[in-house]
């Protein structure tokens, strides 16, 4: 008789005191903006040891994005932008995550902006496991891509009198995120 082996699911969550989401846009194509999302939540499970194949979600609070500058951040929750108010999360759904090195993932996924959902690739940096001073395992990442703003229908855009584009099309994403593999 043969033995059937099934896998079992290890689940993750992401700890958010221990985690960051930043962007970087161009301003005026001659400097750039970094801005925050400060609310997010996100998990993944696995059945592997090194998380191939896992899944993801990742949700942040458009209301919560923080640019250091309050007169910017008000205008970006506008309807110019992301329409706040009515599309208050943007979220992400995994598709495949892809070992391709030592340390290194590829993640595919499904990002929603404003009620669009575009796949968006990600590059992922695997930064270890450790045991925390209350006996949790954490997991750390870093993930960086790069993303079409208008892709999402964020298409407002300004010209100064001189010429110059105000904001830059491409968002640069720049995440380290810790998990507490759940018990």
């Amino acid at each position: 008789m043969e033995q059937s082996t099934t896998a079992v699911a290890t689940n993750w969550v992401l700890d958010a005191m221990h985690s960051e989401v930043h962007f970087k846009v161009k301003h005026l194509v001659i400097s750039t903006v970094t801005g925050t999302l400060k609310v997010f939540e996100g998990k993944f499970e696995t059945v592997n040891d090194d998380f191939s194949n896992a899944n993801i979600s990742f949700t942040a609070d458009i209301n919560s994005i923080d640019t250091n500058q309050e007169q910017r951040d008000v205008h970006l929750k506008s309807a110019d932008f992301f329409d706040a108010e009515t599309y208050p999360k943007m979220i992400f759904k995994s598709t495949s995550f892809k070992k391709m090195g030592d340390g290194e993932y590829e993640l595919i996924g499904d990002l929603t902006i404003r009620d669009v959902t575009k796949s968006v690739k990600l590059d992922v940096e695997y930064g270890g496991l450790a045991t925390d001073f209350y006996g949790n395992t954490k997991a750390g990442f870093e993930l960086k891509g790069k993303i079409n703003r208008k892709d999402f229908g964020l298409v407002w855009n300004g010209i100064t009198e001189a010429g110059a584009i105000v904001v830059g099309e491409d968002i640069k994403l720049d995440i380290n995120v810790q998990f507490a593999k759940s018990v």
